[in-house]
């Protein structure tokens, strides 16, 4: 849990062979299967597979039915999932359960469960899978020994992540971010649960909240494996919001440090491709993306801008085709945030196809799907397709009511590129350099909220809360919470 993993293995290893030398040995099995997890997520495939070689082999003289049998499906049902392969993964995973429940072992039962959910989610039973997260979570985490109940957190998020359910994704995400903090001295998993913050933070339209915490995870947390894997991710997503901010080279970076760092970092790089004017660079660039991936929900993340960036090419069949593509997963997939993106999707395409009516349904449907996620970014642009499709129809006024409706929020976020598009400048940023997230935090200061207070406020952590006043101070030029208030009333930011 302190991202020690070479010394995690030493003393496991140690555990191992005085196991042995005692004759326990399943609990010797035990140790050799973590072992062997430890290496198989570090991406060392031979040691991994020599020590689960070992348990097994170990099992098989032991010769008598235990729970270490059930945690030995583990690697299996992992390899089954990973190839695409629910249904043996399911099955797999239903039978360690079972071995769990036989047992009474909480830590096997709470990761059977979690891969049989899913397993079932990606397999289009959402529902089902859902319940059964939704179960974990409301019977609780508390009894998982550390090293599970961080697994299973983790995991947990980023199926949910995968499969687009983004309320399950927020309400795991809480629940790791309340574990980590009051577990300061923890490392191993603090760098991707501020990834995961960060993400949904970017949703619901906490620019610069997410882009405090991406920072935070991507320079900070550098020990253990699973806080490197998490680096990768951060710097992507530094990349997608500098994109959506215009920082053309400031993302550019990030989404080449990214790569460095094996995450992979379409689609963000083929929409700056796009943004930039390069539109046939674009489109292969997610032609190629779109070619590697055969998974149905890696391929739902990359169509919504695969339809953007084939409209942006005149190639309106190959749009219609991905459009197709995109509905059929999200009907054999159900999730509010897929409904969102194929009606923002099919707005484009029957703009594009010249059919207004059509065009503003989906238009009104994307609107609605995104205002229910609570993500404002996208409720914007689906403004932007409702206004195109109402001039197509001769309602000028409405258009330009949903016209400056989306310039409104693209200037509250800070998204230059899309106040360029709508006849706007993109410069938000004002002469003392505070965001729109420090003027708020600015002036819940000047009211005389203390930190705690301020977090609580604007649904942030409290160490967020304290960044933004350090960083507001520096731009500020004061050293105290005294001479803020007093600069906030002296600006009229109160």
């Amino acid at each position: 849990m302190l991202g020690k993993d070479d010394e995690y293995v030493a003393v496991l290893e140690d555990a191992h062979r005085a196991h042995l030398e005692a004759g326990r040995v399943a609990k010797a099995v035990r140790a050799a299967f973590w072992i062997g997890h430890s290496h198989l997520f570090r991406g060392h495939a031979t040691l991994a597979s020599g020590w689960f070689g070992t348990s097994e082999r170990l099992l098989g003289e032991l010769g008598a039915d235990c729970v270490e049998r059930g945690y030995l499906m583990i690697p299996g049902w992992l390899r089954q999932m990973a190839g695409g392969e629910w249904d043996s993964g399911l099955a797999t995973a239903l039978e360690a359960g079972r071995v769990a429940d036989h047992f009474g072992d909480v830590d096997l039962a709470a990761l059977a469960r979690d891969d049989q959910a899913r397993a079932l989610v990606m397999l289009g039973r959402v529902a089902e899978g859902l319940r059964l997260v939704d179960e974990l979570l409301v019977v609780g985490t508390d009894s998982l020994s550390p090293v599970v109940r961080g697994i299973v957190y983790c995991n947990t998020i980023a199926f949910c992540r995968d499969a687009h359910q983004v309320s399950a994704a927020h309400a795991w995400t809480e629940a790791l971010t309340s574990w980590c903090e009051s577990r300061p001295q923890m490392v191993a998993h603090n760098g991707l649960c501020l990834v995961h913050r960060a993400e949904l933070l970017v949703l619901r339209g906490a620019w610069d909240d997410a882009e405090s915490e991406a920072g935070v995870a991507a320079t900070r947390f550098d020990e253990g494996m699973l806080n490197q894997l998490a680096t990768g991710q951060a710097r992507c997503l530094q990349g997608e919001l500098q994109r959506l901010r215009g920082l053309w080279d400031d993302a550019e970076a990030s989404f080449r440090e990214a790569a460095r760092l094996g995450w992979d970092p379409q689609p963000g790089l083929a929409l700056l491709r796009l943004g930039q004017g390069r539109a046939t660079s674009a489109a292969s660039a997610i032609r190629r993306a779109l070619t590697e991936h055969t998974e149905p929900m890696r391929c739902a993340a990359l169509l919504p801008a695969y339809v953007e960036i084939m409209l942006g090419n005149d190639d309106l069949e190959a749009a219609r085709s991905a459009l197709d593509q995109l509905s059929a997963i999200a009907s054999s997939h159900p999730s509010d945030a897929l409904d969102g993106a194929v009606a923002q999707a099919s707005a484009r395409v029957a703009l594009a196809s010249g059919d207004g009516a059509s065009a503003l349904r989906a238009a009104r449907r994307a609107f609605r799907s995104w205002t229910e996620l609570s993500a404002p970014y996208q409720v914007a642009r689906s403004r932007v397709l409702v206004a195109a499709a109402c001039e197509a129809l001769g309602d000028a006024e409405t258009a330009a009511l949903e016209r400056e409706a989306a310039r409104l929020t693209f200037d509250v976020l800070g998204a230059g590129p899309d106040l360029i598009a709508q006849g706007r400048s993109g410069s938000t940023r004002r002469s003392d350099g505070l965001s729109g997230r420090e003027i708020e935090v600015l002036r819940l200061l000047a009211r005389g909220l203390s930190n705690r207070e301020i977090a609580a406020e604007l649904s942030i952590s409290e160490h967020t809360a304290a960044r933004h006043l350090q960083n507001i101070f520096a731009k500020i030029g004061v050293g105290s919470r005294t001479a803020a208030g007093a600069y906030a009333f002296e600006h009229g930011l109160v």
